[in-house]
């Protein structure tokens, strides 16, 4: 299994408009630092897994034929707004699955061209080519699934954003599986009021909790670069800071 981190910010993403701070200014100068919205791309064998859909230029990088399914967490704009040009497409359709969320976002579920969209159920797994994916509730302000992902050669992933803490039950899920990899959502430094999103204390918490052999930090603010810019040596050794377009092996 391989995982590619292809955004890794939040919806403000880095640099933030209007922003000075150091983070923003070196993100304008180096283009390492920059954070696009929060996407990620899980390969095994021939099958290729979006796991949501912030990008805009997802009819670019994506070829028709070329993605086997579209995995959503929720429907915040900046996890789908990249599938309002693409459903307009010519070709193959697309399945999406996604969190049972009624409304969705704008007119996609009316107008969803080649989009196929199929709601998931919490902790129900399904099987989408060489993949299994467990979807497992979130603490957000939608409806929002993080997922657990399996292999056949027993590589086992989770990707957990958005989200504030862990509903028992998924952290459960989570421990008893022994995930080797974890992405866990960590858009504000430590000592932020957390609205909707993890605190670096929250997330080393969860990290500590579950006890991934590696886990990679993702959905990050401009606020959390500029404090890691200054004290990410502190960080645990199993921890990294995900970065956009960084790719990553499944280990065992």
């Amino acid at each position: 299994m391989r995982i590619t981190f292809l955004g890794t910010g939040d919806a403000g993403g880095v640099p933030r408009y209007g922003c000075d701070c150091p983070a923003c200014t070196r993100a304008r100068r180096v283009a390492h630092f920059r954070r696009r919205p929060c996407t990620a791309l899980v390969e095994a064998g021939d099958t290729r897994i979006l796991l949501d859909a912030g990008l805009t230029d997802l009819t670019e990088r994506f070829p028709p034929g070329s993605l086997t399914a579209i995995v959503l967490t929720h429907f915040h704009p900046d996890h789908v707004q990249g599938l309002f040009h693409l459903r307009w497409g010519i070709g193959p359709t697309i399945p999406a699955f996604c969190p049972p969320d009624t409304e969705g976002c704008a007119d996609l579920y009316k107008n969803h061209g080649l989009l196929e969209f199929r709601r998931l159920a919490k902790f129900e797994a399904i099987t989408i080519g060489e993949l299994t994916l467990t979807p497992l509730p979130l603490i957000h302000s939608k409806p929002t699934f993080g997922y657990a992902i399996e292999d056949g050669l027993n590589h086992r992933f989770a990707y957990l954003t958005d989200t504030v803490g862990l509903p028992p039950r998924t952290e459960d899920f989570l421990i008893n599986q022994r995930v080797v990899e974890l992405a866990i959502d960590c858009t504000y430094p430590p000592g932020t009021q957390p609205h909707n999103h993890n605190d670096l204390t929250q997330a080393l918490s969860i990290i500590d909790r579950i006890k991934p052999k590696r886990a990679y930090l993702t959905h990050v603010g401009h606020a959390m670069d500029a404090w890691l810019e200054e004290n990410g040596a502190c960080l645990p050794t199993e921890v990294s800071i995900a970065r956009d377009d960084w790719a990553v092996q499944g280990m065992d």
